[in-house]
C-alpha cells in the first residue's frame, strides 16, 4: 500500500470518530432521515412534459425582426450575430465557431 507522505496526518480523535462511522455503517444503523426525498414525485411528474405532446392548444407571442445591416448569419451556428462577433472580416463566422 503506497503511504502519503504530504496528506494531513489525523488526530486520535478524528481517528476513532471514523472508526465509530465505519462501525455505524457496517451494523446497518444509519440516519433515519438519510433516505428520505423532500421532493413529491407527484408534483415532478405533473410538470415535466413529455417529448412530442400536444402543443397544438398552445400560441407563442413572439416578434420576429429581420435581420439588420450590421447583423450577419453564421455559417457555422446559422445565428443571427452582431458584426462585432465576426471571427474575421472576410469569414461568415462568428468567434465561437472560428
Amino acid at each position: 500500500m503506497a503511504t502519503d507522505y504530504d496528506a494531513s496526518r489525523k488526530t486520535e480523535d478524528e481517528q476513532k470518530e471514523q472508526s465509530l462511522e465505519a462501525r455505524r455503517l457496517t451494523s446497518g444503523e444509519l440516519d433515519k432521515t438519510s433516505g428520505k426525498v423532500d421532493e413529491d414525485e407527484t408534483e415532478a411528474a405533473e410538470a415535466y412534459e413529455l417529448p412530442g405532446a400536444d402543443l397544438s392548444h398552445e400560441t407563442l407571442d413572439i416578434e420576429v425582426t429581420p435581420k439588420q445591416a450590421d447583423e450577419f448569419t453564421c455559417t457555422g451556428c446559422f445565428l443571427v450575430q452582431h458584426k462585432s462577433r465576426r471571427a474575421s472580416p472576410t469569414a461568415d463566422l462568428c468567434i465561437d465557431c472560428a
